[in-house]
């Protein structure tokens, strides 16, 4: 081999789709399987294009205008209401089976 030769990686296409499932999971980013794996995260990016996964791609939320932000306060609120009202109602069910 030659000192400026290159390797060619070719991955086949169940271990392609494993990295992918393993993504999926959630317990390794493309990062952390990249390393694992020795697989650069711009492959893994390539791969998730290729199978049309775009549940996998990270995704940016960009906030332009004030009536955006003041909605999203809104409703982020509003999740936390329903949040303390459905831990309430748990509690209520939860408290009136003990009750003799």
């Amino acid at each position: 081999m030659y000192k400026n030769d290159k390797v060619i990686r070719r991955y086949s296409e169940p271990f392609k789709l494993k990295i992918l499932d393993e993504l999926t999971t959630g317990k390794l980013n493309k990062y952390q399987l990249g390393k694992a794996y020795g697989i650069a995260p711009t492959t893994i990016n390539e791969w998730i294009k290729k199978y049309n996964r775009k549940d996998l791609m990270n995704t940016r939320i960009t906030v332009k205008t004030k009536d955006e932000i003041t909605r999203i306060k809104q409703l982020q609120k509003e999740i936390e209401q329903l949040k303390k009202t459905l831990v309430k109602k748990r509690l209520g069910c939860y408290d009136s089976r003990f009750i003799p």
